[in-house]
């Protein structure tokens, strides 16, 4: 993310807050648009970039299992290879010995003109005995190289499909940078007074959804984290402050699932990467039954991902340009929320997570909650 960007939207919360200062009178610039239809086109683009970046983190996700897949292969290969060369020297070696200590003449012959009966029978024996190690050892070698041949197209379908994932990876790599690059255009074209109005109608739009949805009794009871429901909040309040950048993990900047999926790695439960896969993935819940650690997820598509705190709060990473933060629970239009650990022991009342109270946040994206 560029500087400026980062700049235009931190300009936004500085000029809303500048603009409730005493001022003199003067003839406010005209907007080019109407303030709603403002809000309404950026969060477009940040929903938008939101998508590209989860669809972006999935590919990303493919193609780690894809190499390890390859890697796999080639190891697999490797071994076939030298277990191939390996019978074909058994092979060889049998071949020499055959040749070798052939006479040219069958064992019933040989019977009929040996002056020891016996120990032609004895002989016919160890040629037999001979003959199906022989046959065995062409048996071995026809399934070694088989085998080479099957991994071998597992191999190069498979360094195929890696190909494939990473030219898909780089397409959605430039989709992302461009609807960054649409946010940053939009900002770039408002006056210091659209950004103040901008953010002020903001902020009011979330104290009215928030309140509207504390109002319909979603969050009607209150329940104690899990033990480590309990460390996936520490982790996750611990980065608070620390930028969004799309596809991070951390340690030093998080997207919305990179923050969510870090915090619940380091409590010792891996899950999904992405928010769309959380939501697919991971056990429901419903809102009235949310506990600290649980994940919040938004919009229709489940683009957006945030972990429930209590009291009606949550921390995310919110969008570009924005940093790990506390924001109301109805920020964006609530799609449900799922649990990582569904039956672990609870820590008890006293475990309970609440957002620090003196800590002041930033407002995230806004939007008419769905209830």
């Amino acid at each position: 993310m560029s500087e400026r960007l980062l700049r235009l939207v931190g300009t936004a919360a500085v000029a809303a807050q500048a603009a409730l200062a005493p001022v003199p009178a003067v003839a406010a610039p005209k907007p080019q648009r109407f303030v709603t239809e403002l809000l309404t086109d950026l969060q477009m683009l940040y929903r938008q970039a939101e998508q590209s970046t989860e669809t972006y983190n999935a590919t990303a996700v493919q193609l780690t299992r894809q190499r390890a897949v390859v890697k796999r292969l080639d190891r697999e290969l490797a071994r076939a290879r030298l277990s191939l060369h390996d019978s074909r020297q058994d092979a060889a070696r049998l071949a020499r010995q055959q040749y070798q200590a052939s006479t040219g003449l069958s064992p019933y012959v040989r019977l009929l003109l040996s002056r020891n009966p016996q120990r032609a029978v004895d002989e016919g024996h160890v040629i037999g005995q001979l003959s199906r190690v022989r046959a065995d050892t062409v048996d071995r070698l026809e399934g070694s190289e088989k085998k080479q041949d099957a991994l071998a197209h597992k191999a190069r379908k498979a360094l195929d499909g890696q190909v494939l994932l990473a030219e898909r990876q780089q397409r959605q790599r430039d989709v992302v940078r461009t609807r960054l690059a649409d946010i940053e255009k939009l900002l770039d074209s408002l006056s210091a007074a659209q950004l103040a109005a901008l953010a002020r109608f903001e902020q009011k739009g979330i104290a009215d959804a928030q309140r509207e949805f504390v109002a319909s009794g979603s969050l009607s009871s209150a329940r104690p984290p899990s033990q480590q429901g309990s460390l996936a909040v520490r982790y996750a309040m611990e980065q608070l402050g620390k930028p969004y950048q799309w596809g991070a993990q951390g340690p030093g900047a998080y997207d919305c699932s990179g923050l969510t999926s870090q915090a619940w790695q380091h409590a010792g439960t891996p899950i999904p990467r992405t928010s769309q896969e959380q939501w697919a993935r991971l056990p429901r819940v419903p809102l009235n039954e949310l506990r600290p650690g649980d994940l919040v997820v938004y919009f229709p598509e489940a683009t957006h991902v945030a972990m429930y705190l209590g009291d009606g709060k949550v921390v995310q990473a919110p969008r570009p340009g924005d940093q790990v933060k506390i924001s109301p629970i109805a920020a964006n239009p609530i799609l449900g929320a799922v649990r990582p650990d569904p039956n672990p022991q609870p820590l008890g009342a006293r475990g309970t997570a609440r957002p620090p109270t003196d800590t002041p946040a930033p407002p995230p994206s806004p939007s008419t909650p769905t209830p």
